[in-house]
């Protein structure tokens, strides 16, 4: 990286700029990382702050009104000229800062620790930080310290992630607008095949056209420049034998089912480079129709996305690091929280709740993490069912016999929904093994979900328990617990009747709040 202040500064907006990230509106993966922050280090102020210029853009804060800071001499600007974490205990008597007017008044800050936000070349776009109005003379310890760090990262995994994006979008417009292209040319294809040609051998899609039983009568000059292969000799159905051979049956099933369904072609495979390599591509085509509907020819185009794999390869790496160092969080807490328990023995029953919700967050977390074969849990899918049926493990009879019956319309799961519905269900269980059906023998719970327009609905109603002897007079903790994971996180609503014969709870929720994400845009 080049050492001169308006070099590195120039290079620092291109590479912000790619990510297409400036000046825009808060985004929730940026948020929830930045929360996660504050709350893990008790701060009451984090942001995601990057440098762009001579100001500080704040993309994600809480604690704080303004969006931007200009001047230099601020925290951040330090932090982003070291490795690691950087801490100011007490920026009033820290001589780097002591006598800054800014530092004035009661709100002032005195405490920060930030982490700096680094790309792949190694130049420091910004930093993650924490900040706090007191001084804090012991600073962050080793476990805030590490979770810090590695949220740093996930930030620029998620900037890495929004850039592909953009760029997968951008190949995506360029792919449909060269399939257009080829469209509308071979209307005229009679007066003006030269001017066909010349179009198609100039766009950096290798483009092909097929006739509609699936015998491929053209490539543009791309496709033989990137293949290598002569001339005429891929025309029919030989282009298969361009393939990986463990890609090919795969290409060529979808091939004949577009054919026979007359639906798009679309499909990833590995294609022969003109190096003897194999590079993956990114194959579509789309029919053309006659007025009577019947299909006259098929268009398609070929884009090189192996830079784009190699992004997504290096993702899934880092997101499972991230979720192994997350696993071992929960460890430590849970950890500190039973060494706490037995130095200070009036907190035991404090500590068992807190860690028996942390065991729930951490059988969540396992669920839905990133996997490989091998460590993927044996469980029949992602779905909801799956998800709660193991949640309520615990709960079963001596017999195995389950004490929680989960029926009705199941859902795809989502890991953002995971942490409110273990929370939930979690903190119901608890209760009800307590106070409620499960603190009986032959006590039971009904657990009911069910599919209605775009709403879930999900009902947990506790049956041959304890009788209920009414409403509680005031709601305690575990009350606001349930309000927050439905309504706060899952933008549902939660209702409770205290039943004679049992608690009844139904939470009603939007259906796009368990979907997956892809799932969820096609349903909103």
């Amino acid at each position: 990286m080049a050492s001169d202040p308006d070099v590195i500064e120039a290079e620092r907006l291109r590479v912000l700029r790619s990510f297409d990230i400036l000046d825009t509106d808060p985004e929730q993966a940026f948020d929830d990382v930045m929360q996660l922050a504050a709350r893990i280090c008790e701060a009451p102020v984090g942001m995601v702050s990057l440098a762009v210029g001579d100001r500080q853009w704040f993309q994600a804060r809480d604690g704080v009104d303004v969006s931007q800071l200009g001047g230099g001499g601020w925290f951040c600007d330090y932090a982003m000229a070291q490795t690691g974490v950087t801490q100011v205990l007490d920026a009033v008597r820290d001589p780097r800062f002591a006598g800054d007017a800014r530092l004035a008044g009661t709100s002032a800050f005195r405490f920060y620790a930030g982490a700096p936000l680094v790309d792949d070349q190694g130049l420091a776009l910004g930093v993650l930080c924490v900040l706090d109005t007191r001084a804090r003379p012991d600073g962050l310890n080793e476990t805030q310290l590490m979770t810090l760090d590695v949220l740093a990262r996930q930030v620029m995994a998620l900037l890495e992630r929004r850039r592909a994006l953009r760029e997968r979008r951008r190949s995506d417009e360029a792919a449909t607008a060269a399939v257009e292209a080829a469209r509308l040319v071979t209307e005229k294809l009679a007066e003006s095949d030269a001017r066909f040609q010349a179009i198609a051998d100039s766009m950096p899609q290798m483009v092909w056209s097929s006739r509609p039983d699936g015998h491929h009568d053209y490539y543009n000059a791309r496709w033989y420049a990137f293949t290598g292969a002569a001339e005429g000799t891929t025309l029919g159905d030989a282009w298969g034998e361009m393939i990986h051979p463990e890609d090919q049956e795969r290409a060529r099933a979808a091939w004949r089912a577009s054919l026979s369904t007359g639906e798009p072609y679309e499909v990833e495979y590995r294609l022969l480079h003109h190096s003897g390599s194999y590079a993956w591509t990114l194959s579509r085509a789309m029919p053309i129709r006659n007025m009577d509907g019947a299909v006259t020819r098929w268009f398609g185009t070929g884009t090189d996305i192996a830079e784009m794999k190699r992004l997504e390869e290096a993702k899934a790496l880092l997101s499972q690091e991230l979720s192994h160092r997350i696993k071992n969080i929960f460890a430590v807490i849970s950890a500190l929280l039973a060494l706490s328990a037995r130095q200070y023995p009036e907190a035991r029953a404090f500590a068992r709740a807190a860690r028996t919700r942390i065991a729930a967050l951490a059988r969540a977390h396992e669920f839905v993490r990133p996997h490989t074969e091998s460590s993927r849990p044996s469980l029949d899918g992602t779905t909801l069912h799956a998800f709660l049926r193991d949640l309520f493990l615990p709960y079963d009879d001596d017999a195995g016999t389950a004490r929680v019956v989960v029926s009705g319309d199941d859902a795809d799961f989502d890991d953002q929904a995971a942490t409110p519905v273990a929370l939930l269900f979690h903190e119901l269980a608890t209760n009800a093994a307590k106070y409620g059906a499960l603190s009986a023998p032959g006590g039971r719970v009904m657990l009911t979900t069910r599919r209605q327009g775009d709403r879930y609905i999900m009902t947990w109603q506790e049956r041959d328990g304890p009788p209920v002897r009414g409403t509680p007079d005031a709601a305690g903790f575990g009350s606001s617990l349930l309000a927050l994971s439905v309504e706060g996180q899952l933008g549902g609503g939660l209702e409770q009747t205290w039943a004679a014969g049992g608690l009844i709870v139904v939470a009603d929720v939007p259906a796009t709040a368990l979907a997956p994400r892809r799932a969820a845009r096609q349903l909103a």
